[in-house]
């Protein structure tokens, strides 16, 4: 995916305004997503990229934003840090078996106002790449068992491997 196009996927789900935040993206891989947070949130924000392979990110990006990489296994998170405003998951939702375990364990990282953007394939149907397939309908219907009524769809794109459309969610709960 090219970086604008990240960048639009996700930028209505990211206050890009007012004073710096603190998000993680977890699963960063690459940086492509994490990339495109660091261009949308305002300066002096900071950016937890999370993945279980070594990545070598730019430490600065956007427009002053501050990336730390963290070498950490999603499926047993124990990380160190906290009172984030924002979790990003960009392809790598699907890689979780309980996806309801893994919701609630990251809220304790998150300030009182919970939020989640999430990218994923808008299918059900399994495959090498996406062992656990969460489409929008049944992303929506899991984040309301867990108590969030702020559920949106922030915009959808092809798959450049030609099999349906990915979605950027917005998840919100605001205590």
């Amino acid at each position: 995916m090219k970086q604008q196009e990240a960048i639009h996927l996700i930028e209505k789900g990211v206050p890009h305004f007012g004073v710096p935040q603190l998000w993680a993206d977890l699963g960063c891989g690459n940086g492509v997503f994490t990339t495109a947070l660091a261009h949308i949130l305002p300066s002096g924000s900071h950016i937890y990229a999370v993945d279980r392979t070594v990545q070598y990110l730019p430490k600065l990006m956007g427009e002053h934003v501050s990336v730390s990489f963290i070498m950490a296994d999603l499926e047993q998170p124990d990380f160190d840090f906290s009172n984030l405003n924002g979790i990003l998951m960009a392809n790598s939702f699907h890689y979780m078996k309980d996806k309801r375990l893994l919701i609630v364990t990251l809220e304790k990282y998150m300030s009182l106002d919970k939020k989640f953007v999430i990218v994923e394939y808008d299918t059900e149907i399994a495959n090498q790449w996406v062992p656990y397939p969460i489409g929008f309908v049944r992303l929506k219907q899991l984040f309301e068992t867990c108590g969030y009524s702020k559920i949106s769809k922030l915009g959808e794109q092809q798959s450049i491997f030609g099999d349906g459309n990915m979605y950027a969610a917005l998840i919100e709960k605001t205590i």
